[in-house]
């Protein structure tokens, strides 16, 4: 089955002591030895996943950090970033790989839904969250993926009452699940089973904020509009 690079995590620590133009450029044929054998493994994934998923690509994302807002004027990246992406519109949410030293995981949900899709998950948690709870609880998804995760307001958003039930579900902006790995099992031989297997395990999350998302509030579905 295929692996990631053993030279992958220390070719990063190297890095993160070296975080300079001139370490790089003389270490930039092994990173991109490297970093072509993390691409054919996302790609391989890509198709391996798309056998039973809906999906439109995937995406490496470059070393190069965008420091022109940033304090930190290291200028480059000391892990991979790999997504990938659901056929929009009928299919929502994406998937997620982040391998760095000692801080590898996957994630999957919604990291910064715009507006107009973050209050229609936030009404539907009002008025019918209990097939999400229901969802979330199961057994096999909480042991494999946890806790709902992502950033929320204080109290509660505009529009909404504090004192709601379903507070805990209105007042997140993301909803994000992540596991962490460690470096051993990044390297491990089943690691790509066990992130299509883990991947498998939260669909039926994503099938349901894809309902959601291209329903209105009477389940109408909205993509004919």
């Amino acid at each position: 089955m295929l692996k990631l690079p053993k030279e992958l995590f220390p070719f990063f620590k190297k890095l993160e002591r070296n975080n300079n133009r001139d370490w790089f450029e003389v270490n930039k044929p092994q990173f991109k030895e490297i970093e072509s054998q993390v691409k054919i493994f996302g790609e391989q994934l890509k198709e391996t996943l798309a056998l039973t998923e809906y999906l439109d690509k995937v995406k490496l994302f470059r070393i190069y950090r965008d420091v022109r807002f940033s304090k930190d004027k290291t200028p480059y990246k000391t892990h991979f970033g790999l997504s990938f992406y659901r056929e929009k519109p009928a299919h929502r949410g994406g998937y997620y790989i982040h391998i760095k030293p000692k801080d590898c995981f996957i994630a999957s949900g919604f990291w910064g839904p715009n507006k107009e899709d973050l209050l229609r998950i936030r009404k539907e948690m009002e008025l019918d969250p209990d097939e999400f709870r229901t969802l979330i609880k199961q057994t096999n998804f909480k042991s494999t993926w946890g806790t709902l995760q992502g950033d929320e307001v204080k109290t509660a958003p505009k529009g909404f009452s504090k004192e709601d039930p379903n507070i805990d579900l209105i007042r997140k902006k993301m909803y994000l699940f992540r596991k962490n790995f460690t470096d051993a099992e990044v390297l491990r031989a089943d690691f790509f089973e066990r992130i299509i297997d883990d991947f498998k395990t939260i669909r039926p999350f994503l099938d349901y904020m894809s309902s959601v998302l291209t329903t209105d509030l009477n389940g109408v579905s909205t993509l004919d509009k």
